[in-house]
């Protein structure tokens, strides 16, 4: 019976795709988690007349810890779904904070280096018209 020496290496390249497919949808922003203002991701419409406020957002980066860095594959790195609802939460607070009754376009980003990883969450903070 004979052995193919490169299904190491098939394997290897599944996983690269996989993991780079998943790269950019990677774990959803949010479960449906109710906010005390409206947030729309991406290109979510909102359905009602609106001026813009003006872009809020927060961001961090970090040096990774060592189990980060031992771990080749990457498993130990991002914001888990949990995480990313509290960021939302504090995103909206500083919308709030202007007077914002939503934010539109929410995007997260996520990057890692060897040596450090980070996010940005940002959104257009808006005011309803006519209300």
């Amino acid at each position: 019976m004979t052995q193919c020496k490169s299904a190491p290496y098939w394997f290897s390249f599944l996983a690269a795709i996989l993991l780079s497919a998943c790269a950019g949808s990677g774990i959803p922003i949010s479960s449906n988690t109710k906010y005390p203002i409206q947030v729309l991701y991406d290109n979510e419409p909102l359905e009602r007349p609106y001026s813009e406020i003006g872009i809020v957002e927060i961001g961090s980066e970090d040096s990774l810890t060592a189990d980060q860095t031992q771990d080749k594959r990457m498993m130990f790195r991002g914001n888990d779904a949990k995480t990313k609802e509290l960021l939302t939460a504090r995103l909206v607070m500083k919308a709030q904070k202007i007077g914002a009754d939503a934010i539109i376009n929410v995007k997260y980003k996520y990057y890692t280096s060897v040596n450090k990883e980070g996010y940005m969450l940002s959104g257009l903070a808006v005011r309803y018209r006519g209300e």
